[in-house]
This record gives C-alpha cells, sequence and structure tokens, in this order.
C-alpha cells in the first residue's frame, strides 16, 4: 500500500505492506484523513512532544528519527477484523475511530507513534472499541473533521458558555474556526473573532462569527455588553451596590439572597474566551486584556516554556482552563451533530488532495492559506480533487 511518512522532518510516500489485524483490531481502508495544526509541529520538532509525553507517563509517542505514518484524523471503510472482534458490523461498513490503538497490552496514539501508523496511507489498523458508525449517508468528507470538532465541542463544554454570554476566540485557524462551529451550534448568540488574517477572519464570519476583528485596528474586547467589569473601582463598586439595594428593603435577608442569585448565574460575569494560538504571549495578553471574570479556556498548544502574571489573573478572578483532547461521549456527540446537520462542518474544508500532494498541502497550511485539507489516498493523479 501507499503510504505519507515523516522522518527527519521530510516527507515522502513509500509503499509499506498492508497491516494485518491484530487481537481486538479491525483493518480499515482509509478514505480521508485529516491534516492537523499538530501534525504540522510534529513534523518539524517531535521531539519536544515527545518529551511533554513521557513527562506524562507516555513514553511512546514518535522521535524525529523514526519513520512514521501520519494522520489521527481519519475516517474508513471496514475491510476486515482480526482475533477476538464481535464485529458489529460488516465489512463496507464506514466508520470513525477514537485515535487509540492497543498493541499487546499497551495502548498507542493512532498516528503519533511508530507502533500505531495513521491515516496517511491506503489502510490502517484501529481498534474495535474505538469505532463510530457513521450514520448512514454522511459525506466521507464531513465525517473526517469529527476529531477536530470533538476539540472543539470538548473545550466549549469546558467553557461552560451560557446562551447569553458573549465568547471571544482568539486566533481562526482551523481550531478557532472548529471552535465558533460549536459555539454557534451551541445557541451562544454573541461570538467574537479575532485574527491577524483577513482570509481567516472571512472564514470565522462564513462559520458564524458574530463580530470580527483584526487585533492590529482594533480590540476584540470591546464587547459592547452590559455588565462587562473592566475596571477594579467597577468590581468593587458592584459588591457594595448590590449590598446598598438589598438593605434598602426591610426584611430581606440579604445573605441568602445574595448567595441564591450566585447560585442561578446572576450578577457581575465576564464572556468566554478561547485562545486557539498557542503561541507564547497569547496568555498574558488575554489575561491583561480580558474583562473581569473572564473564563478562559486555552485550546491551542504553546510548545514553548511562556509566562503570564498570575497577580494580574487574580486581581480580575480569571478562570483559566486548559483543554487538549475530549472524551468517548464528546467523540460520539460531535459524529451525530455533523451527522444532524447541527454544525456545517463543511465550511472548514479547503479541498481534498492525495498522497502526493501531502507535502504540498503542508507547506499552504504553514503558511496559513487554508484551513482544513483532507487526503484522499485514491486519489493518485497529482492535482485531482474531490
Amino acid at each position: 500500500m501507499r503510504a505519507v511518512i515523516v522522518h527527519e522532518t521530510a516527507l515522502s510516500v513509500v509503499e509499506r505492506p498492508v497491516p494485518e489485524p491484530g487481537r481486538g483490531q479491525v483493518l480499515l481502508k482509509v478514505l480521508r484523513a485529516g491534516i492537523c495544526g499538530s501534525d504540522l509541529h510534529i513534523r518539524l520538532d517531535a521531539d519536544s512532544s515527545a518529551d511533554i509525553a513521557a513527562e506524562v507517563g507516555y513514553d511512546h509517542f514518535m522521535r524525529q528519527e523514526q519513520s512514521v505514518v501520519l494522520g489521527h484524523e481519519f475516517v474508513g471503510e471496514i475491510v476486515s477484523y482480526g482475533p477476538g472482534c464481535r464485529a458489529r458490523w460488516g465489512t463496507g461498513t464506514h466508520v470513525v475511530a477514537l485515535p487509540l490503538l492497543r498493541v499487546d497490552g499497551q495502548v498507542h496514539m493512532v498516528g503519533l507513534s511508530e507502533h500505531a501508523p495513521g491515516g496517511y496511507a491506503e489502510y490502517l489498523l484501529a481498534d474495535e472499541d474505538a469505532l463510530l458508525r457513521v450514520p448512514k449517508g454522511l459525506d466521507p468528507d464531513l465525517a473526517a473533521l469529527t476529531e477536530p470538532l470533538a476539540v472543539a465541542h470538548h473545550a466549549v463544554r469546558m467553557g461552560e458558555v451560557r446562551r447569553g454570554d458573549p465568547a471571544v476566540v482568539i486566533g481562526c485557524g482551523p481550531i478557532g474556526l472548529a471552535v465558533i462551529l460549536m459555539l454557534k451550534a451551541a445557541g451562544v448568540r454573541h461570538v467574537v473573532a479575532s485574527d491577524f488574517s483577513a482570509a481567516r477572519r472571512e472564514l470565522a464570519v462564513l462559520c458564524g462569527a458574530d463580530v470580527v476583528v483584526d487585533p492590529a485596528v482594533g480590540s476584540p474586547w470591546d464587547l459592547g455588553h452590559a455588565g462587562m467589569i473592566t475596571s477594579a473601582s467597577a468590581y468593587y463598586g458592584a459588591g457594595l451596590e448590590a449590598l446598598h439595594a438589598l438593605r434598602s428593603v426591610p426584611g430581606v435577608p440579604w445573605r441568602r439572597v445574595m448567595r441564591g442569585a450566585t447560585r442561578l448565574g446572576a450578577g457581575p460575569r465576564g464572556p468566554v474566551v478561547f485562545e486557539c494560538v498557542g503561541l507564547p504571549g497569547v496568555i498574558e495578553s488575554i489575561v491583561s486584556n480580558a474583562p473581569f471574570l473572564s473564563t478562559i479556556v486555552v485550546v491551542g498548544v504553546c510548545m514553548s516554556p511562556d509566562t503570564f502574571r498570575p497577580t494580574m489573573a487574580s486581581n480580575k478572578e480569571l478562570q483559566l482552563r486548559f483543554s487538549f483532547c475530549y472524551d468517548p461521549a464528546d467523540f460520539d456527540e460531535t459524529l451525530r451533530m455533523i451527522a444532524r446537520g447541527t454544525v456545517d462542518a463543511r465550511r472548514l474544508i479547503t479541498r481534498v488532495v492525495g498522497l502526493s500532494e501531502v507535502e504540498a498541502a503542508f507547506e499552504e497550511l504553514g503558511a496559513a492559506k487554508a484551513a482544513k485539507i483532507l487526503i484522499d489516498p485514491s486519489l493518485h493523479r497529482r492535482g485531482a480533487q474531490a
């Protein structure tokens, strides 16, 4: 079979044997695979990610000197089952899968480990327990977006965004655009998107952003929402004003009323901010400029050491949360949302390429000239499009 490998930062198309499914594994014919922003980074600096992975207990993340088939976003067609499988679905069934594969009793990250080759190939192995059946009639182009949209779905859930909350998305690359799609799918009425790239701002509008900002000329923090607190005096004063109002009514148990209002979500509340850039300095910029009481969800993966001022975050009572991937329920919910049309995932797709075009696609994505490029391993002619 044909596959794209990365070795010492170089991408090349090679011939490899079709893998044989082991116990609990399923052989899939790859229909589509997505190129992820993390693939771009790992191609150039796999060792940094491997070092972090080892620190958190995963010793099999790919290293630069290894030859690895990337691709953890994929949809495939069942070809055959290995021993010990339940074989719930027949051959030819379209499925997506959590990108985790058990090999000899250890769990490996598909497309990010030498032990679990990914979707930049004509065939790959998946764990039977990780499979989700693709709803009948769903375009493989859309099903392939389940994994990146699940990342965004998980981040939006982590932010606990209410429909009336303003949401601010900093960075409109593929993950920022996915977050915008998921915010609108969740019914969030006011989404502000910020990016230096005019092309990405246009995509943000297509994905549903209500306001787009070029941070070179404007501020994403001009939210126009009543109740946003932007100074310490206003924050302290809000408490005094509430106390004054409650105490002016005889017999009102102000303590219980105030606590009850807090439990119900009344009172001052900041926006929910999604950091989708992953570069040093962005968290500090958000901490310094976001309104008081903001919830900040860090979705971008910054691989370099970074700093921010904790005392600034403390003074503003900011909540800082870090989102990485998803759980199986997120994955399943995302697939169903795509199938129902709750989220219009097609807006993310720039085009579909063959294996021989992967290197050029990496360069285009690295230059921020595309949103999401998918791979169809059956396209053998350079320049062919789906």
